[in-house]
């Protein structure tokens, strides 16, 4: 028999709250958490706001944070979600449990953000005849001396699962990924088959990430993903709403633990929820947008749903990735009624980004833990900002007002830039 996994432990860091009951309280509440970019100035933009951790101060969270002064954000964040959903589990003492039967898998991005460096080497090597060209000899001669050895090899994606191994203690697989939105999401359903094969009993999962800099923000307005409502930033992430105009970018990280279910049920731990389905599939279409009939969505959820072993009337709710921009939303909502059929008219469906903005690569894990949470409440939370319907999006997004339903299965879906599908299904733990 196929071994099962549950959710023993939940740790988040978010623009909404550093804590799952802080996170969830906010979006029940229908808060928002856009505002200013504060990180640089940002004036210049096409966009000038941003979702961002506000108050974040390592030394709050970690003991001798001094150690981590080379990392970026991207794996100071993945520390302190990981601490706390380790904490959660009951596993965060490296003397609990088989430590080499206890491993990482860990969605992430680029680590540290060197552009001020970058930016400094390219002034000092322009060339002072007024043709604004840059000497490659002096360009590299001033990074050499400007740039730090150790907080450039915290560029690299492979860093922040390495730390978390190190910090708490986990020997077993150690691995990262980097499938843009979907990269958390995806690192939660290879560590689910991880352990079902028998690999490991306990995985720490999730992902982390910060794109809040000049090289993040230019990147996706180059690409016309971002919304420029400047004059309302509050209202800019409008998921499924016919005046949506682009995503708004956020940071954050969430870790979960995963848990082999005999192993949990020995040791007493709380169980959360048991994690019962994984779809993956890719478009192979264009890099940016969705396929246009949602071909990978459609297939990553009907394997989501085969995985578990459920139709699709059994699910009672619907995370969206419900983006806010006009491909991605009317691609999800073409790719649901694909496979709900009638349902698709019936099942409750929101997107956390309409408060969250989009936390790129730990968007996926966040959104999980608030579809755990609204499992275990029978709250569903909001899609904020709704107000104009869009004839392309026409299912039941739970406009505006969270709501109390109780339900036994939710579907959480994550879709990344390159085509990366993915379709979670987390399920009421009833024992057994």
């Amino acid at each position: 028999m196929r071994r099962r996994v549950v959710i023993t432990g939940m740790g988040v860091l978010t623009p909404l709250g550093h804590t799952v009951s802080e996170l969830f309280t906010s979006q029940v509440e229908g808060r928002t958490a856009v505002g200013p970019i504060t990180r640089f100035d940002a004036r210049t933009f096409p966009t000038t706001f941003a979702s961002e951790v506000k108050g974040f101060d390592l030394a709050q969270h970690i003991p001798d944070a001094g150690r981590f002064h080379n990392c970026g954000l991207n794996t100071q964040f993945a520390l302190v979600a990981a601490r706390y959903a380790l904490h959660d589990a009951g596993l965060l003492d490296p003397a609990r449990g088989d430590r080499t039967r206890m491993g990482v898998y860990l969605g992430s991005g680029e680590g540290s953000d060197e552009f001020p460096v970058l930016v400094r080497g390219l002034a000092l090597a322009s060339r002072k005849d007024g043709s604004g060209k840059v000497d490659p000899g002096e360009f590299v001669r001033h990074e050499l001396r400007l740039m730090n050895g150790p907080r450039e090899g915290e560029q690299e994606m492979y860093t922040p699962a390495g730390h978390l191994g190190n910090e708490y203690v986990l020997e077993g697989p150690n691995q990262a990924c980097q499938t843009a939105c979907a990269a958390s999401s995806q690192a939660i359903g290879e560590a689910l088959e991880i352990i079902r094969c028998g690999e490991a009993d306990v995985m720490l999962a999730g992902g982390s990430h910060s794109m809040i800099h000049p090289l993040g923000v230019s990147g996706f307005n180059r690409l016309t993903a971002l919304s420029q409502r400047n004059d309302s930033p509050r209202t800019a992430s409008r998921p499924f709403d016919a005046t949506r105009d682009g995503f708004v970018i956020g940071e954050g990280a969430g870790l979960i633990v995963l848990e082999e279910l005999e192993h949990a049920k020995k040791r007493g731990a709380t169980i959360y929820a048991e994690l019962t389905g994984y779809g993956t599939t890719a478009d192979a279409y264009r890099m940016t947008d969705p396929h246009p009939e949602g071909r990978g969505a459609i297939r990553a959820m009907a394997d989501a749903l085969a995985d578990a072993g459920l139709k699709p009337s059994d699910i009672g709710y619907i995370n969206a990735h419900g983006t806010s921009t006009q491909a991605n939303d009317s691609t999800e909502t073409a790719a649901i009624k694909a496979v709900f059929g009638e349902y698709a008219y019936k099942v409750p469906i929101s997107s956390s980004k309409s408060m969250l903005g989009h936390l790129i690569a730990a968007a996926g894990v966040v959104e999980l833990v608030i579809s755990v949470m609204a499992l275990r409440k029978g709250v569903i939370p909001p899609t904020i900002n709704y107000q104009y319907p869009d004839p392309a999006c026409d299912l039941d997004y739970v406009p505006n007002t969270a709501r109390e339903v109780r339900f036994r299965h939710v579907l959480s879906n994550s879709f990344g830039f390159g085509g990366q599908n993915i379709a979670l299904i987390a399920s009421r733990y009833t024992g057994g």
